[in-house]
């Protein structure tokens, strides 16, 4: 059975569809005037492209954010930061997949501490995920795996959230929960 995390909220799209733009929204307004927005990046800044992408992010979410960085121990920065009075965005879970495959890790062991953790969260928890499964099936079997296993990822994270949320072209679509209102 899957673990319930109703403070938790998945915005999942294309690559440039606008989901950061409305996670971060969504992030600030849950966080409201005064509670703490907190930045969870996923992103190894492994070359100068990537550089300039984060550096992106990070002018387009201006001041007022704290960022933590945790390539691989997502579900630990969430148990640390995820508390009243604070609102998380994890951005993103694509890349997060990426850092696991990488390194080596268990995907399945580390999405289940994801779930364990979204579930244990005492604030907003907004996690943004790439939408990879609706392309043309990928030539290799590394990118097939890939794929694979980010479709398990964001179905286990809609499965336990209390919001899912699909951005396409810049309009979100809420699949479950409350529709928001921006």
């Amino acid at each position: 059975m899957t673990e319930t995390a109703p403070y938790a909220t998945l915005v999942l799209g294309g690559a440039r569809s606008g989901k950061s733009r409305i996670a971060e929204g969504l992030t600030a307004e849950l966080a409201g005037p005064d509670g703490q927005r907190v930045y969870i990046a996923t992103a190894e800044p492994f070359d100068d492209e990537l550089r300039a992408r984060i550096a992106a992010h990070r002018a387009q979410r201006g001041e007022g954010w704290t960022t933590i960085d945790a390539p691989l121990d997502v579900a630990a920065a969430i148990a640390a930061q995820a508390r009243p009075g604070a609102a998380v965005l994890v951005e993103c879970l694509t890349l997060w997949l990426g850092n696991l495959m990488h390194h080596g890790r268990d995907v399945e062991a580390e999405t289940a501490g994801l779930i364990a953790a979204l579930a244990a969260a005492r604030g907003p928890v907004v996690l943004v995920a790439n939408e990879v499964g609706l392309g043309i099936v990928p030539d290799n079997a590394m990118a097939r795996a890939f794929r694979d296993h980010a479709g398990r990822i964001t179905q286990a994270v809609a499965a336990a959230s209390g919001r899912a949320i699909l951005v396409a072209a810049g309009l979100p679509l809420t699949l479950k929960g409350a529709a928001i209102t921006g």
